[in-house]
C-alpha cells in the first residue's frame, strides 16, 4: 500500500449558530489546508468531535470533504463508534463515494482489554470496505485503551488484508520507531503528536507521515518544520519544533485543541462554533485570554489566516 508523506489534517467540524453542521465552510477550509502545504484530511475522528456526530452527519460530511478536495488531497474517514455496525456501514459508505482511506480509534465503551478483542474490533471494521487502505487510531489518553502497538502488527498481520498502519499519537517514540521497523517497514506509521515532529524525524530519516490536530491553525509552521529538517537547516527546524511547542503551551490553558484550538479557528477568520456536549466551551474573556497569549508569542504573524 501507499505510504503517506507529509503531514494530514484532523479538521474541526463547523456548526452554525443552531448548533447543526456547516456544510457550506468546508470548501473554504479545505483551500486554508492546501494553502498551509498539508496532504490530506483524517476526517470525523476526535478534533472532528466523530462520536458527537449522527452517522448521517459523518457520511454528508464525508461527502462534502471528497467533492472538494482537490487531486492528490487525501480524505481519510474516522469511521469508529461504540456500535461496530456504524462503522462498518460507514466504512462501505467512504469507499462507495470515493475516500482515499478509512480509520478508526478503540470504542471507549466497552473498552478492548487484549490485543485479541481489538483486532477482532478492526477486522469487523475493515472488511466493510475492503479496497481501502485501514488504520487503527492509537490515541489512548482519550479512550483509555492502553494496549502495546507492536503486538497489534504482529497479530493483524496475515488477517485483515488492507490493514495499512497506525496514526500514532502516544508519547512513546520508543514504540513508534520498533512498529515502524517492523518486517522492514511494512506497515505505515503515522506520527500523531505536533509537538515532537522534529524528533520523528530523526528517526525515520525524513521520511515521515504524519496526522496532526494543530495542523488546522498551525499547518504552515509544521511544515516547514519538515521543508528545514529536507534542506538540512536543523538550527531552523529547531526552532519551529520549539515554537510549536509555544503554541501547544497555550491551548493547553485553554482546554486543549478540540475545545481552545476550534476557538483559534475564529480568531483567524474561521468561525466553526461551538463544540458540542459534554465539551465545555470557551467563555469571551477566556477567549480575550488566549488571544492575548497567541499574541505574545506572534502567533498571528506566522499563521495564514483569512
Amino acid at each position: 500500500m501507499e505510504k503517506i508523506k507529509g503531514l494530514i489534517n484532523a479538521p474541526f467540524t463547523p456548526f452554525d449558530n443552531e448548533g447543526e453542521v456547516n456544510y457550506n465552510m468546508i470548501d473554504s477550509y479545505c483551500k486554508l489546508l492546501v494553502n498551509n502545504g498539508l496532504k490530506g484530511v483524517f476526517i470525523n475522528g476526535s478534533s472532528g468531535e466523530g462520536y458527537l456526530l449522527t452517522d448521517d452527519e459523518r457520511m454528508r460530511l464525508a461527502e462534502k470533504w471528497v467533492s472538494v478536495a482537490p487531486h492528490d488531497f487525501k480524505v481519510i474517514v474516522h469511521v469508529g463508534s461504540t456500535c461496530v455496525k456504524s462503522s462498518n456501514k460507514l466504512a462501505h459508505h467512504a469507499q462507495e463515494i470515493g475516500a482515499w482511506g478509512i480509520g478508526a480509534m478503540a470504542s471507549p465503551f466497552p473498552k478492548a482489554t487484549n490485543v485479541q478483542q481489538l483486532v477482532q474490533y478492526c477486522e469487523e471494521i475493515a472488511c466493510g470496505a475492503p479496497n481501502l487502505p485501514f488504520y487503527f487510531y492509537h490515541i489512548p489518553a482519550l479512550n483509555g485503551v492502553f494496549l502495546p502497538m507492536l503486538p497489534l502488527l504482529e497479530a493483524v498481520d496475515g488477517r485483515i488484508p488492507n490493514f495499512a498502519g497506525i496514526k500514532y499519537t502516544f508519547e512513546s517514540l520508543y514504540e513508534f520507531n520498533q512498529c515502524r521497523l517492523y518486517k522492514n517497514g511494512k506497515y505505515d506509521m503515522l506520527h500523531g503528536q505536533d509537538e515532537t515532529i522534529l524528533p520523528a524525524l530523526a528517526m525515520v530519516s525524513g521520511e515521515l507521515g504524519g496526522i496532526g490536530g494543530t495542523t488546522n491553525y498551525n499547518g504552515k509552521v509544521l511544515v516547514q518544520i519538515i521543508e528545514a529538517w529536507e534542506k538540512g537547516d536543523i538550527a531552523k527546524a529547531r526552532e519551529l519544533q520549539n515554537y510549536a511547542q509555544d503554541v501547544i503551551n497555550v491551548i493547553v490553558h485553554y482546554r486543549g485543541n478540540i475545545v481552545g484550538g476550534k476557538r483559534i479557528m475564529k480568531l483567524i477568520g474561521y468561525d466553526m462554533g461551538f463544540n458540542r456536549t459534554p465539551f465545555q466551551n470557551l467563555t469571551d474573556a477566556e477567549e480575550a485570554a488566549m488571544k492575548k497569549e497567541l499574541e505574545a508569542i506572534n502567533f498571528f504573524d506566522r499563521c495564514n489566516r483569512m
